[in-house]
């Protein structure tokens, strides 16, 4: 196998388990008008989230609007201060469809290509949108074990990550979604733990360091998001019963969002979610608690 192909499959692993902005997007999938606090590109400008949280609390309506083509449209800042207005909700249990998109920046420019290429020792020959393409392509989402606090992640074709694949792919475990056959890979631990971006209240974490640990491990390529890998660690709080925003760090660098989206629980609970804006919370949800509207204010 030569070096060349060797950086491409890591590539698209790491695509793969961090799991587009565009022109196009954004007509087609228009940003919801919802309230942010003032913010500018410096650090210094950057509002705080609990006066951002007193302020402009979302309500479950608001909520409502926010999809995964929809949240692509906003810069990282808005992005952010979603997240941060947001609690972690329950655990989440099953399958979920993914999404992801990289940051965008005040100026409507991608910043993946800054902070992948930073990382040490990873010569990125890969253009942004190829690898939002190639991880929209694979990674299909997530499957969470609430029960075991372990997930998998679905991934739709083996052929560019079988160069990285030791033994049997046969013996890979599977799940069919919607008549579709995916493989499971890429285990993970399941807890409440801190936020990196707002230490107010908990997220639920999806911890891939000790990866090696969990039942069905399989060392190559699951080794690429554990402790000897890219030490890679998501974050996700809830939007809506069924909708979660997530957030991808690689050692503890924020690479990318992502989403997560199970129909049936959304059917299943967001009108009651709209009447009352509460929610089962499975994590600590900060002193004080986050403001809960219902929809009619």
């Amino acid at each position: 196998m030569n070096k060349k192909s060797i950086l491409t499959g890591l590539m698209f692993a790491l695509a793969l388990m961090l799991g587009g902005c565009d022109f196009v997007g954004s007509l087609f999938h228009p940003a919801p008008v919802i309230k942010f606090a003032p913010y500018g590109p410096d650090y210094q400008a950057k509002p705080d989230f609990a006066q951002i949280e007193y302020e402009f609390p979302l309500t479950p309506a608001e909520l409502k609007k926010l999809d995964a083509d929809n949240l692509k449209s906003y810069d990282q800042e808005q992005i952010d201060q979603i997240y941060a207005r947001l609690s972690a909700g329950p655990i989440p249990d099953g399958a979920f469809d993914g999404g992801l998109f990289f940051p965008k920046g005040v100026s409507g420019d991608r910043r993946i290509a800054e902070i992948v290429g930073g990382l040490p020792g990873l010569a990125v020959d890969l253009k942004v949108q190829k690898i939002e393409v190639i991880g929209k392509t694979l990674w299909k989402g997530k499957v969470f074990y609430r029960d075991q606090r372990v997930l998998r992640n679905r991934i739709n074709d083996l052929t560019l990550l079988k160069p990285l694949i030791d033994g049997d792919l046969s013996t890979i475990p599977k799940i069919t979604v919607a008549g579709r056959d995916q493989w499971l890979m890429f285990p993970a631990k399941l807890y409440c733990g801190q936020s990196l971006l707002d230490s107010r209240r908990e997220s639920v974490i999806i911890d891939y360091f000790f990866t090696d640990e969990i039942s069905g491990y399989r060392e190559r390529p699951d080794y690429l998001a554990g402790r000897r890998g890219f030490q890679v660690r998501d974050e996700i709080r809830m939007v809506r019963p069924g909708f979660y925003l997530g957030r991808a760090y690689i050692g503890k660098i924020f690479l990318l969002n992502f989403t997560l989206y199970n129909k049936e629980i959304a059917d299943r609970d967001g009108e009651g979610f709209m009447k009352t804006g509460q929610v089962q919370e499975d994590c600590w949800s900060g002193t004080p608690r986050r403001v809960a509207l219902t929809a009619s204010k």
